[in-house]
């Protein structure tokens, strides 16, 4: 508001002063006559006009020839942390479970894959006991995709030397997996022994490090849940990294001995940023 100066209350007032008085009166009015600052629209919320600019995320890191790096660069520590999911369910099916893969409601059991009547069957079972019969209570590996889930973290080791990968978990008893990117392909089951985590051999699509595994033993649980296999599961992964922290990882499970159609589910891992897996062997914790 401008305040209440008239001309003829600067009568009294020597000339000086009656300048003065007359300028003040110039600038009031001028100033009274600016136009205000622009406001936000109407409706725009309080945080859009006032909350910071998103920082871009980090880049995927890179070789020299332009090929995604999975580990750590040279000079800095780190691994891939906990998955975002806590255990392994087909892609848009909703059963929530806890952080060990128990269902909060059993009726949900049939829909977490396309189970055959047998397969279902066991796995109600093993919900049911409270996943007493889980072999990674034994210290057995905790293979397949299931690895991706184990508490501890992993890193994923690329030899450029020898055209493989090499998977190394954090939990368990610091196991690993190997991947061969020589061109060999896959073994037929029914030719070789079973083992954990199978034979892996990968390729490259674009960024993407795509993985098929086969001749599996059935002595390990490949879910947290409970999930069953046999010996004829068949596994496609795919391994992508679109920015610094994030891995992006697709699983599609065929095994058409348990399972009445191939599945798939995927999620994301987090990376930890300047730290070490920590040591521990589950030995230590029976």
């Amino acid at each position: 508001m401008i305040p209440a100066i008239h001309s003829k209350s600067c009568a009294a007032f020597p000339c000086a002063m009656l300048r003065l008085c007359r300028g003040l009166l110039a600038v009031l009015a001028l100033a009274a006559c600016e136009p205000s600052p622009p406001s936000s629209p109407p409706g725009t919320p309080p945080e859009a006009t006032s909350a910071p600019p998103e920082a871009p995320a980090r880049a995927t890191p890179r070789y020299d020839d332009g090929l995604v790096r999975f580990d750590r660069v040279p000079g800095e520590k780190g691994y891939w942390g906990q998955a975002g999911v806590s255990s392994l369910v087909e892609t848009g099916v909703e059963a929530p479970m806890n952080g060990i893969g128990l269902l909060d409601n059993l009726a949900d059991a049939p829909r977490v894959a396309p189970f055959r009547p047998w397969a279902l069957a066991l796995y109600e079972h093993r919900q049911r006991n409270g996943l007493a019969d889980d072999p990674t209570r034994f210290c057995l590996p905790p293979a397949g995709p299931r690895h991706m889930h184990a508490p501890g973290g992993f890193r994923i080791i690329q030899d450029r030397n020898f055209d493989r990968v090499y998977v190394m978990f954090g939990g368990g008893n610091r196991n690993w997996r190997v991947i061969f990117l020589d061109g060999r392909a896959p073994p037929d089951p029914a030719e070789v022994v079973g083992t954990y985590y199978g034979y892996s051999s990968g390729r490259w699509e674009d960024d993407t490090l795509v993985v098929e595994s086969s001749g599996f033993n059935a002595r390990f649980w490949f879910s947290n849940g409970g999930l069953p296999h046999t010996e004829a599961l068949h596994l496609t992964e795919r391994f992508s990294r679109p920015d610094y922290h994030t891995l992006r990882y697709e699983v599609t499970v065929d095994d058409p001995y348990t399972y009445t159609r191939p599945w798939n589910a995927e999620w994301t891992v987090e990376w930890v940023e300047g730290s070490v897996i920590p040591e521990q062997f589950c030995e230590d914790n029976r």
